[in-house]
């Protein structure tokens, strides 16, 4: 067994050795994508996988590969060839807080290599209309007077919008009780139904029942207004600023790709992400374009598993580590 992983692990770096040998990139370029087609970090991909293929002039294939919260994914890329043809769009849930809330089989910031930074979108705080707060003093008073009486939705354990739940409770110091779901469809559903009281959402997914009324908009967990909801104001503005909560999407690598292509996909990743019709289309989407270098990106995966391990821990969150 030892000398068979040593024969793939020697292919695998004479084929990465070969990759640099050649102008990369020379043929496709497969993207995974670890969620169905369809949702936020789909579209991002492929909006920027477009544009990066016509700035390489070679096609850019999505690879969807759904399950266990973006986990199941990266684990196939870990054990990808490193050579640069094999990279995956990322998120905040895969790369930050899984690690720390399950045992998966890779390390982020020892099995793979960071790229860059692509996006942000920002979590917003809102409530079913039956909730009778309008702003974040008074659900935090409502809170307080009724302990253990309000739920706060979720897209299941572990997830950002759990933990951005939890996060609230611990700087409002609020009992508000958590109820899993399998994903943000059902949520949203018994959120419009007024079975639960409030979720930490995608702003994307949340802006359509916000403009007609569905659901209340409180609070956006970023430093910043969102542009596509101007109204909103930040969890710093209404005295919380503790309660920063933002999915990210990064691009990465397997471990061991030579540094002179990933500093090829980050070039041309910059280059998309610059261009004005990119921006615009994933403006729409409420995603902030971010791009940085591979250094930066790696710190960043560094202090964002910390942070989330924090709240985890402070919260009493179950994990299976």
């Amino acid at each position: 067994m030892k000398v068979l992983r040593a024969l793939v692990t020697g292919f695998a770096l004479l084929s990465a050795a070969s990759a640099t040998a050649e102008e990369f990139p020379a043929r496709q370029i497969r993207l995974i994508v670890p969620f169905p087609a369809g949702g936020p970090s789909d579209i991002i991909a492929r909006v920027i996988g477009q544009r990066i293929s016509e700035v390489i002039k070679q096609p850019v294939i999505i690879d969807n590969r759904g399950g266990q919260g973006g986990v199941l994914g990266i684990e196939v890329l870990a054990k990808a060839v490193p050579d640069g043809y094999t990279i995956a769009l990322a998120s905040a849930g895969a790369l930050a807080i899984s690690p720390t809330m399950e045992k998966v089989a890779y390390n982020p910031l020892k099995d793979l290599e960071a790229v860059t930074l692509v996006a942000k979108v920002p979590e917003m705080l809102v409530v079913a209309t039956n909730v009778p707060a309008r702003n974040m003093a008074e659900l935090v008073a409502l809170a307080k007077a009724k302990p253990g009486s309000l739920n706060f939705a979720s897209t299941g354990p572990g997830s950002l919008p759990h933990l951005a739940g939890e996060l609230l409770k611990l700087s409002a110091k609020i009992d508000i009780v958590h109820v899993p779901y399998r994903g943000a469809a059902p949520a949203m559903n018994d959120m419009l139904g007024q079975q639960v009281q409030m979720v930490f959402l995608d702003l994307p997914v949340l802006l359509p029942q916000i403009k007609s009324g569905g659901l209340r908009a409180i609070a956006i967990g970023a430093l910043e207004r969102a542009p596509t909801a101007t109204d909103v104001p930040t969890t710093t503005e209404v005295g919380l600023p503790d309660v920063q909560a933002e999915n990210w999407y990064g691009l990465v690598a397997p471990a061991g790709t030579p540094p002179a292509i990933v500093a090829k996909l980050n070039q041309v990743a910059l280059e998309a992400m610059h261009d004005p019709a990119v921006k615009e289309k994933l403006a729409v989407q409420g995603a902030e374009l971010i791009g940085d270098t591979p250094e930066h990106f790696h710190a960043f995966i560094e202090s964002e598993s910390a942070r989330w391990a924090k709240v985890i821990k402070d919260a009493g969150v179950p994990t299976e580590k």
